[in-house]
């Protein structure tokens, strides 16, 4: 006989499991659709331009770089819809593994975790273990994210509710993909996965490319127009609908791309920007104010060339830096590059 708590236990999974095909079938439709609508603009713009025929026969080099960032483009978007943007688990898992030396963590144990602003003692139960997969460590992984917090932070503040684990500085819980997500940006529904740490550069580049990709497009759509305006009537209100629907994806593109641009430049996320007075550790510090920039060169290196095989938990900065931070520019800052 099954009781009414075991009930509403089945309930709620099947519940979640229904959720979870129904937001997997709804990425898969919007991911074949982006496709199929990448396909009907350059399907219809071969069919219809008799003249870009012509050209590719006379200049093939023209129209292989077109259909070059055709097809990178589409590669971009699946590159960057399977990566992954950097689970808390996953880091947690691999920050453990390599720290064998630290022993298989009891149901509840005390151990010192040194910290640069301090010395804190960190008190870990079975219900802040997090979801470790056998052997793994908890202690250490606790130690390395309440150092990236000032000292005296207690592990119950930072521990996520729905995955029950500690999350480092930046650090949320994606409740689309219901897991937490290491630098997160956003949840991209598009792609059909976070943008953060671990993707945030493909991300950039997709962006990139399928901005270039619509300008390009929208530039041979208006080179057909302008030699064959008269010759269908019908061919041009298609056209003229498409680059119509174009121009408006091509302001949104150009928008984004500026937006995560300066994202880049001053390391910062969507999700700090929008939600700045709700983040704990951002409260109070101004808006004007960057806390984790280093600079615009060690920025960009770092978002660009720094390599994701290797997880890295970004300090809070200390008051001091602040501080720093906080001053206004001068021609000294300008002459010893400060904001570089």
């Amino acid at each position: 006989m099954a009781y009414p708590s075991e009930n509403l236990c089945v309930f709620i999974f099947l519940c979640q499991g229904l959720s979870i095909r129904k937001a997997r079938r709804s990425a898969l439709g919007l991911k074949v659709a982006l496709v199929a609508l990448h396909l009907v603009y350059a399907g219809i713009l071969f069919l219809f331009d008799g003249d870009l025929i012509e050209k590719t026969k006379h200049e093939p080099w023209y129209t292989s770089l077109y259909l070059s960032l055709f097809v990178d483009t589409l590669v971009q978007y699946f590159v960057t819809s399977g990566s992954s943007p950097g689970y808390v688990l996953d880091a947690m898992r691999d920050i453990n593994e390599t720290n064998v030396t630290f022993g298989k963590t009891s149901a509840s144990s005390k151990q010192p975790a040194s910290s640069k602003n301090g010395s804190l003692v960190i008190t870990i139960d079975s219900g802040q273990s997090g979801r470790n997969s056998p052997g793994s460590n908890a202690t250490y992984w606790t130690k390395r994210v309440l150092d990236t917090y000032p000292p005296g932070t207690s592990v119950r503040t930072v521990t996520c509710s729905y995955c029950n684990v500690e999350q480092p500085a930046r650090a949320k819980h994606c409740h689309d993909c219901d897991r937490c997500v290491l630098q997160f940006d956003h949840h991209c529904v598009w792609l059909g996965t976070c943008i953060g740490w671990g993707n945030h550069c493909k991300f950039w580049w997709y962006i990139c490319e399928e901005t270039a990709l619509c300008l390009w497009t929208g530039i041979l759509y208006i080179t057909y127009l302008k030699t064959s305006i008269a010759r269908a009537w019908w061919k041009d209100a298609i056209m003229i609908l498409l680059l119509i629907a174009l121009a408006i994806c091509l302001i949104f593109l150009l928008l984004l791309l500026l937006f995560h641009s300066y994202l880049v430049l001053s390391n910062q996320t969507t999700y700090e920007l929008v939600r700045r007075r709700r983040i704990p550790y951002l409260r109070r510090i101004p808006e004007r104010v960057y806390p984790f920039s280093k600079g615009i060169c060690r920025n960009l290196y770092n978002f660009c060339c720094v390599p994701n095989s290797t997880y890295s938990l970004e300090l809070l900065p200390t008051a001091l830096e602040l501080e720093e931070k906080s001053r206004p520019y001068t021609c000294s800052h300008l002459l010893s590059c400060r904001c570089c």
